[in-house]
């Protein structure tokens, strides 16, 4: 269930090792803004980018966290690791248009963003919109999210 009202996002963030200053910053800013209840940061010393990205896909797919925010070297990583979990869509993105689809199009639940390709002002300006977008599950991608959704039940049944 996504939340509807201002306040009610709960966010799940992690980093390894190479994300953790661009996921400082980015917690720091998600903590303070009134759109999110809770922030929960699932990085550990040493964690390596699967393991983080699997605490954080596994804290969205069974609904203790709304969304989640992962961050690497280049974004790239996490999203791999993170769309291993079933039920869960990770998505990298560092430009508008992309963050933009990554949620009303394909409905991803996590954002990727790297440390080594976006400057912390950038990446809060875009997860500032982020926080905003709703997926439309009537829109033209609704069908093919729907596609998506029935090849990962027929692959894990």
């Amino acid at each position: 269930m996504r939340p509807e009202r201002l306040g009610d996002m709960r966010i799940a963030i992690g980093a390894p090792g190479n994300g953790v200053l661009l996921k400082d910053a980015l917690e720091e800013r998600l903590a303070g803004d009134e759109r999110v209840s809770d922030v929960v940061d699932l990085s550990a010393p040493d964690i390596t980018y699967p393991e983080v990205s699997f605490r954080v896909a596994r804290a969205v797919a069974e609904g203790r966290a709304d969304r989640g925010v992962l961050i690497c070297g280049t974004g790239v990583g996490t999203a791999i690791a993170a769309n291993k979990v079933p039920g869960v869509r990770a998505a990298t993105a560092h430009d508008l248009l992309t963050v933009r689809g990554s949620v009303e199009n394909y409905d991803a639940q996590i954002l990727c963003m790297g440390q080594n390709v976006i400057a912390a002002p950038a990446a809060w300006a875009l997860i500032d919109i982020w926080l905003d977008l709703r997926h439309d599950p009537a829109s033209n991608y609704g069908p093919k999210v729907g596609e998506i959704e029935a090849y990962e039940v027929h692959l894990h049944s």
